[in-house]
């Protein structure tokens, strides 16, 4: 049995580069420096990233992500938008995390206490 390539998974637009509206998969906001250098440390970490994003649909658009990794100053990392069973995490800001197997959110007592509403304008 092959072993298992983990990997780690990072959304691009709002994660990895500043997203303020779509104006085109040829335009890809700033990187994100913190998320940069925390994807610079799994790297030499002997991590496996990859650029997980909605644009992986169009080839032209991998393209244009590839360039801009380059001028971002990270390596030619894969781009897909398809999730398999050795994603071992995922960093999205738009995700919601949920407790394995139990259908609580995490941090769900945040949740009950300020509510939904509340945690999408901090995150606004």
């Amino acid at each position: 049995m092959p072993a298992l390539t983990q990997w780690i998974g990072v959304d691009l637009d709002g994660t990895l580069a500043y997203a303020e509206e779509f104006h085109g998969e040829e335009v890809i906001g700033e990187p994100i420096p913190a998320m940069v250098e925390r994807v610079k440390n799994w790297l030499r970490e002997g991590k496996t990233v990859k650029i997980f994003t909605a644009r992986a649909s169009s080839a032209a658009a991998v393209q244009e992500i590839k360039a801009w990794l380059q001028r971002a100053g990270l390596p030619d990392l894969d781009v897909t938008n398809v999730k398999d069973k050795d994603m071992e995490l995922c960093y999205d800001d738009k995700a919601v995390g949920v407790v394995k197997n139990t259908g609580r959110l995490v941090g769900e007592e945040m949740w009950a206490e300020s509510g939904w509403q509340a945690f999408r304008r901090l995150m606004s």
